[in-house]
C-alpha cells in the first residue's frame, strides 16, 4: 500500500484576529506539522464574500521560505487570474528557489463573484475547460523546451523562453469534479484533487476518472488521488465537543472524532485509492486536531 501523506491548509485570513496574533498562529501550525506533514496549501481567491482573504501565489512563497522542510501548493490556482505562460515562469522560478518542494494545483475556476468584483472576463464552462487544457499545455511546454511557439484557440505565445527551468518538473494537480475537467485530469495531471464530502459520491468520482482514463489510453494508477477533508480529532469527547462549538464557515464539519475513530474514518477512503490528504485541522488555532493527526492518526495509518 502506498505512504498515507497529509498536507496542511490553514487559515486563509486573520478573521478577528489583529496581524500579529495571525501570524504568531501561522508559524505555531506550521512549526506543529513539520517533520510529520509532507506540505502546507493556500487558495487562490481575490475575495470571497466580505472575509479577510490573503492572496495565494504571495502567500504560498512566504510559506515555501518560513519552513522549507514542506512541499507547498496551491489548492487549486485559477487559470482566469494569470496569463499561462507567466504562470509557468511563476512557478518555474518558486521551484527553484524552494529547491523543488513546488506542486502546481490548478483548476478552471468557477467563482464568477470575485472575476465580476475584479474584471476579470469569466467565460462560460466549456471555454474555462478549453483555456485550461491549453495553459497546461503551454505550461508543460515551458517547462521542458526552449523557445515554446504555441497558438490555440484562446492562449497564444511566441518565442517563449522559460530558464531556469523547474528541476524537478513540478506534479501538476488538477482539482475536477465534472466528465470534462475529469477528461483534462486524464490527459495533462500527474495528481488529482477533489474536496471529499460523501464516500459513495467519491466512489462515483473514482469510476468516472477511470473512464476518462481509459478513453485516452491511460492506466489510471499514473493519477495520484488527493482530497481536501476537514478533519476534527481530539483524544476525547470532551475536548471534541469543544473543538467542534467554535466550527464556522460554509463546509461541514468532515471526519470528526478520536484518534482511532478518525483512522477509521480514513480507511475507506483509503480504500478507493486516495494517499494524500489536504486536512484543515478543525479548531485551529488551538493545535489539538493537529497534533493528534501527527502523532497518532499518521503513524497508525501508515503502520
Amino acid at each position: 500500500m502506498a505512504r498515507i501523506e497529509f498536507g496542511w491548509m490553514p487559515p486563509v485570513g486573520g478573521d478577528n484576529q489583529a496581524r500579529p496574533e495571525f501570524m504568531a498562529n501561522l508559524r505555531r501550525g506550521l512549526a506543529t506539522i513539520a517533520g510529520h506533514f509532507d506540505s502546507v496549501w493556500f487558495p487562490d481567491h481575490l475575495q470571497f464574500e466580505d472575509h479577510p482573504f490573503l492572496e495565494g501565489w504571495t502567500t504560498l512563497t512566504y510559506l515555501a521560505a518560513l519552513e522549507p522542510r514542506l512541499k507547498v501548493g496551491h489548492i487549486v490556482l485559477c487559470q482566469l487570474f494569470r496569463n499561462p505562460a507567466l504562470l509557468a515562469k511563476m512557478a518555474a522560478t518558486l521551484q527553484y528557489v524552494s529547491e523543488g518542494n513546488f506542486v502546481m494545483g490548478i483548476g478552471a475556476g468557477w467563482q464568477e463573484e470575485e472575476c465580476k468584483a475584479y474584471n476579470i472576463p469569466y467565460p462560460g464552462p466549456g471555454q474555462r475547460v478549453e483555456e485550461l487544457d491549453e495553459a497546461l499545455q503551454i505550461m508543460k511546454a515551458l517547462w521542458r523546451e526552449d523557445h515554446v511557439t504555441f497558438e490555440g484557440k484562446y492562449h497564444r505565445v511566441t518565442n517563449a523562453f522559460c530558464q531556469p527551468k523547474p528541476e524537478p518538473i513540478p506534479p501538476i494537480m488538477v482539482a475536477a469534479f465534472q466528465p470534462r475537467m475529469l477528461r483534462v485530469v486524464a490527459r495533462h495531471a500527474d495528481w488529482w484533487n477533489i474536496g471529499f464530502s460523501d464516500l459513495e459520491k467519491t466512489r462515483d468520482l473514482v469510476n468516472k476518472l477511470d473512464e476518462a482514463c481509459r478513453a485516452v489510453g491511460r492506466d489510471p494508477k499514473t493519477i495520484r488521488r488527493t482530497a481536501m477533508i476537514g478533519c476534527y480529532c481530539a483524544p476525547n469527547e470532551r475536548k471534541l465537543k469543544e473543538l467542534t462549538d467554535k466550527h464556522r464557515g460554509p463546509f461541514g464539519l468532515g471526519l470528526v472524532g478520536t484518534p482511532a475513530q478518525v483512522i477509521e474514518q480514513f480507511k475507506p477512503i483509503i480504500d478507493l485509492g486516495f494517499d494524500y490528504f489536504m486536512v484543515s485541522g478543525g479548531g485551529f488555532p488551538d493545535t489539538t486536531t493537529l497534533e493528534m493527526l501527527a502523532h497518532e492518526v499518521l503513524p497508525a495509518l501508515n503502520s
